[in-house]
């Protein structure tokens, strides 16, 4: 009896000590001590996407094009394969107002084209991307907590997307107008009908990034901001003299939406 009770004195603090490691008391001690210990840069995820479908109503807007306003609406629908792979379509229309697209740029061109050779009939182009289907594969190497004021913890993550699709491009022609009828302010400028302007099919290279930004363990922020890439024939400037060749084009969309994750997440004890 005295060999088996010497023997557990003997091996109780290397069961103490066993027990002990994994606890935030030995990680303690492990940091006064000066050891190095490895340990995950995010621990505890308030937020898991793995194997959770996406439904993201999304409103955006397109800065890169100096000619006409282009707002669009669309929804991205995807499925999230782990918390870093997933797969989405992107859905997009914008409507076509007309006139009330024009940016002050595309009028000052006109009147100044008119004004230096009156005999010149000059059009400038104008392309209104109308609808869009985008299939992306999505990855997303950065989850994050941003500490904000107090014990307001901002969880996030940071993915890149790349991917193909369709989209339809109006292509309207502006045209100096003596004969319009204008309001005061307005510029004698006019634009080709909807119904008589060309309409081309694309296919655009899609390359973008975004984040989520997590509300609640099944809503999120989303931001995003995606090029779209396409071919065209060069712009045609003297529809008497058309020109021959190709160039590309870049549709830069800058959208903001709420992500909607389905099914609902397994319960947390903490959100930290």
């Amino acid at each position: 009896m005295l060999l088996p009770l010497m023997a557990g004195l003997a091996l109780s603090p290397l069961a103490s000590s066993q027990a002990l490691a994994d606890t935030p008391a030995e990680e303690a001690l492990s940091v006064h001590r000066g050891e190095v210990t490895k340990k995950n840069a995010i621990q505890n995820r308030f937020f898991l996407k793995g194997s959770r479908f996406e439904v993201s109503p999304i409103f955006g807007y397109v800065p890169n094009n100096p000619m006409v306003r282009r707002y669009t609406g669309g929804l991205i629908v995807g499925y999230h394969f782990s918390e870093q792979l997933s797969a989405s379509a992107q859905l997009l229309y914008s409507p076509d107002l007309g006139e009330n697209d024009l940016k002050g740029l595309t009028n000052t061109l006109v009147i100044i084209a008119h004004g230096g050779a009156s005999d010149v009939e000059f059009q400038q182009p104008v392309d209104k991307m109308m609808l869009g289907a985008v299939f992306n594969v999505m990855w997303a190497p950065v989850y994050g907590k941003i500490n904000l004021v107090g014990e307001l913890v901002l969880n996030f993550d940071l993915y890149g997307t790349l991917g193909l699709g369709m989209i339809t491009v109006r292509k309207h022609y502006a045209r100096y107008d003596a004969d319009a009828v204008i309001d005061e302010g307005d510029a004698p400028v006019s634009l080709t009908d909807a119904s008589s302007a060309e309409v081309k099919v694309a296919i655009p290279l899609s390359i973008g990034m975004g984040t989520n930004i997590f509300i609640t363990q099944s809503i999120a922020l989303k931001l995003d901001a995606r090029s779209l890439f396409y071919v065209d024939s060069v712009p045609q400037y003297d529809p008497n003299n058309p020109e021959d060749g190709s160039r590309i084009y870049n549709n830069f969309l800058a959208t903001a939406g709420v992500a909607i994750f389905f099914p609902k997440m397994d319960a947390r004890i903490t959100q930290f």
